[in-house]
């Protein structure tokens, strides 16, 4: 059986989501199983769709034109709010720019780009393909669309409009804006080892790239690169990038997706599909990995202990939707609390019980 292949992105948010494969005690057992590439957003989803890669962190705009594609659930890159990194940027009022340059390294982003001018910032402009070099790409049209770690080091104070598109998009709709996810080629299923929950796999290595300690890792790391403070890198990481597949997320990105399709940014996008690593029946509903499911109650004889809020961090929960991330073997549903708490990585498990099944 041949490892798994991954095409991963080189971007500094991607960075907490490839812990356990670059860092012991998990790379060498990872590197066993999987082999990982690097590249950009775009070419990501180029590898999925010609079969070169099995698994990769594809932008959200991708999945309308990838076949046979399944979502691993829990896992992100999305914004509640600014994102930084994704950038409109002009010498001139928005009202005036006729034409935009489009970084095409993710065809998200760029789908954003026309949506949001469409819907809401003046209709649609003349849009031009190029290469991410802000110059050039002003000396040819009036505005340009960044992507990116480029959009960090640009210096806003030098320009009319600076918009970052995820506040946009937040602004105008109230959403959460999904910009890439993970996703496996449903064909690549036979070559997983026995054993091995590909969800999971992924679902930890953000969870322990998001530990404190790890995060100064990699701002220590980062920030040299790009020349920025390790607080203007904590915080891009820790405040801007929302790293959880949660309830809030999917709403943000199914109604990007019917946007997208009725200004024309997108093709129709089919069905959101979840690689599902078990079905939980109870009464006559199924859940399954990936479905949306609302907390009815909480067990009795909880309580809170110092280092595990249990009641309140349940009580906050009551009422509220979540996506179920996995299973346990005794029947429970693993729930993602980050849009609760602020951490991505944050869970708890409930009994089936205290679910209603929101949609599947």
């Amino acid at each position: 059986m041949r490892r798994l292949r991954i095409s991963a992105i080189s971007y500094l948010n991607t960075a907490p989501l490839m812990w356990d494969f670059e860092h012991e005690p998990e790379r060498t057992k990872l590197r066993e199983q999987f082999d990982l590439t690097y590249t950009i957003p775009s070419a990501c989803a180029t590898s999925l769709r010609d079969g070169t890669a099995d698994i990769g962190i594809i932008p959200a705009a991708a999945y309308a034109s990838i076949p046979g594609l399944l979502i691993l659930p829990g896992v992100a890159i999305a914004a509640q709010n600014a994102v930084r990194s994704i950038l409109l940027v002009s010498h001139k009022p928005l009202a005036q720019v006729k034409s935009v340059a489009m970084d095409t390294s993710s065809m998200t982003s760029v789908a954003l780009c026309k949506v949001l001018l469409e819907r809401w910032l003046g209709g649609s402009r003349e849009y031009t393909p190029m290469a991410p070099d802000l110059d050039k790409m002003l000396g040819a049209c009036d505005a340009a669309l960044l992507i990116g770690d480029p959009a960090l080091l640009v210096d806003r104070s030098r320009y009319v409009t600076t918009l970052d598109l995820a506040e946009e998009w937040r602004r105008s709709t109230g959403k959460p804006f999904v910009f890439a996810f993970w996703a496996v080629r449903e064909a690549a299923m036979e070559h997983v080892p026995p054993g091995l929950n590909l969800s999971k796999v992924f679902q930890r290595s953000r969870d322990h790239g998001l530990e404190a300690l790890n995060i100064k890792e990699i701002v220590q790391e980062w920030a040299p690169r790009f020349s920025l403070s390790k607080q203007s890198v904590r915080s891009y990481l820790t405040e801007n990038i929302h790293y959880s597949l949660d309830a809030g997320c999917l709403e943000g990105l199914r109604f990007f997706y019917e946007s997208a399709s009725e200004t024309g940014a997108l093709p129709k996008v089919p069905e959101l599909r979840f690689l599902s690593a078990g079905i939980m029946e109870t009464g006559t509903s199924v859940m399954k990995v990936g479905s949306l499911v609302r907390l009815n109650g909480i067990p009795d004889g909880l309580e809170d202990y110092p280092d595990l809020p249990t009641k309140s961090t349940f009580e906050k929960c009551v009422g509220r939707t979540f996506v179920i991330a996995a299973f346990s073997d005794a029947g429970m549903a693993e729930l993602g609390m980050g849009s609760v708490t602020g951490n991505a990585g944050e869970k708890i498990w409930v009994r089936p019980e205290f679910l209603d099944l929101v949609s599947s």
